[in-house]
């Protein structure tokens, strides 16, 4: 297993798993999932199996207080092997921040419990009216 920074030729493997959870947004336009997985302030780090992407997370810093993780996916037949865990400490170490925070849905909160945190309530808001595609 290696963890890397994540390349255009990652892409495509980062679409399959984003599919895989039934999320629409990155599958549904692969140049702007690229843009986004590569802009300013991103990090987006991808698990590498005999070359294929089988996890991958993506954390926004501002390099030196706070980093927020957006996304953390592994492919189901590779979980529970410690995948995710080191995704999420390999983003944080290249972020260059001093603490992560995230939104977690209530089925994966027994994930995030394994790190050292504390709970904040939080929202997500949507300005103009909850977009179908979220």
């Amino acid at each position: 297993m290696s963890y890397v920074d994540f390349a255009e030729e990652h892409v495509a493997g980062v679409l399959r798993l984003c599919g895989a959870e039934g999320w629409p947004t990155f599958p549904a336009d692969p140049a702007r999932a690229l843009r986004v997985l590569t802009a300013p302030g991103v990090v987006t780090v991808v698990a590498l199996e005999d070359g294929a992407v089988v996890g991958f997370a993506q954390m926004l810093t501002d390099g030196e207080i706070q980093a927020f993780l957006n996304l953390v996916v592994v492919a189901a037949a590779a979980r529970g092997r410690g995948i995710g865990t080191r995704l999420v400490r390999e983003a944080f170490a290249r972020s260059g921040a001093q603490r992560v925070d995230l939104l977690a849905l209530e089925e994966s909160t027994g994930f995030y419990h394994s790190f050292a945190h504390r709970t904040f309530a939080g929202y997500r808001v949507y300005p103009g009216g909850e977009p179908s595609d979220a």
